[in-house]
């Protein structure tokens, strides 16, 4: 893989066409995808790592602005240039949101339950774009994954991942969750990530001050946004959800429950054909086993109703 060179000269370049100096660059935590570096103290450059990761970048560009527009608290984007006329690499620059994400604090329980249900609200307003009220996102992909989770199963269990008994047992539950899953779940514009390292917090307030990082964005279940942040912090982030979207109440229909559930079940046994840790990725679930171990975590935990009710 070449990546994509940033160089202290090319640093400074892109810095200049702001007006900030060389000495006023300095380095962020890096994600997958991306070199992140302060310019000054408000702006932040991002420069993909290799050309593989340029279309999300593009995406991002296209994105971000139509989120701020329902209302979602994110930077904005200041400067985009994929031709490479200015510089010799591809770069956007974003209006810094100050905070810490959250994946490097610790705050207490009832911080961490409200700062949940903040970005639940934050969700239903994203999720009010879909194909038919934002047409012009055309390079946007469809996330439509249908992985058959008892094709799976018998799978794990013919190749010794599992044994007969959790394989039974694992069926039963996709059996019992299956019925509340809609037939035909609604396409929404989804963040694809929404996870504790994209989420930039205050460090005193546990203030939700804004979400990071669209490259993984597409048309998808919305479901998929609760599905990729731990499980612990779902049903808080459900409630904050239904009071922005004015939806059901869990009791009267679960439907989102299991929705959710059923992805972290089916992406946690996925991983299980997968063991390679990645100790370089911060991603929560870039150890193998820790979505299983969530999961172990979050009903040991005597969850809220309706979750109980779905295992």
């Amino acid at each position: 893989m070449v990546e994509h060179e940033t160089s202290n000269e090319t640093l400074a370049a892109i810095a200049g066409l702001h007006g900030i100096s060389a000495e006023q660059v300095r380095p962020l935590p890096q994600g997958v995808a991306n070199h992140v570096f302060l310019l000054g103290d408000d702006l932040v450059l991002r420069v993909p790592r290799a050309e593989r990761f340029l279309p999300d970048l593009v995406k991002e560009s296209a994105v971000i602005p139509l989120a701020l527009h329902v209302g979602v608290r994110t930077p904005e984007v200041v400067a985009f240039d994929d031709t490479c006329s200015v510089v010799d690499v591809p770069y956007m620059v974003l209006t810094r949101t100050r905070g810490v994400d959250l994946a490097r604090l610790e705050p207490p329980a009832a911080d961490t339950e409200r700062l949940f249900r903040n970005v639940g609200r934050e969700l239903g307003k994203l999720h009010r774009l879909s194909p038919a009220t934002a047409p012009a996102l055309t390079g946007v992909p469809v996330d439509n994954d249908v992985t058959d989770p008892w094709a799976l199963t018998d799978r794990l269990l013919k190749d010794g991942w599992i044994d007969t008994g959790t394989a039974r047992w694992l069926t039963g539950w996709f059996d019992r969750l299956s019925p509340h899953l809609p037939t035909s779940p609604p396409m929404v514009l989804v963040h694809g990530d929404i996870a504790p390292q994209n989420l930039l917090v205050s460090p005193k307030t546990t203030q939700l001050n804004g979400i990071v990082d669209w490259g993984d964005a597409a048309w998808a279940d919305p479901a998929v946004d609760f599905a990729k942040m731990p499980l612990a912090g779902v049903p808080a982030m459900l409630d904050g959800y239904r009071q922005q979207t004015g939806q059901e109440t869990p009791t009267s229909a679960p439907t989102w429950e299991a929705r959710v559930l059923w992805l972290h079940l089916t992406w946690a046994l996925g991983r299980l054909k997968d063991p390679v840790p990645r100790p370089d990725e911060r991603h929560w679930t870039a150890p193998p086993a820790s979505r299983l171990l969530g999961l172990l975590r979050f009903f040991a935990s005597a969850p809220p109703a309706p979750w109980a009710d779905l295992s």
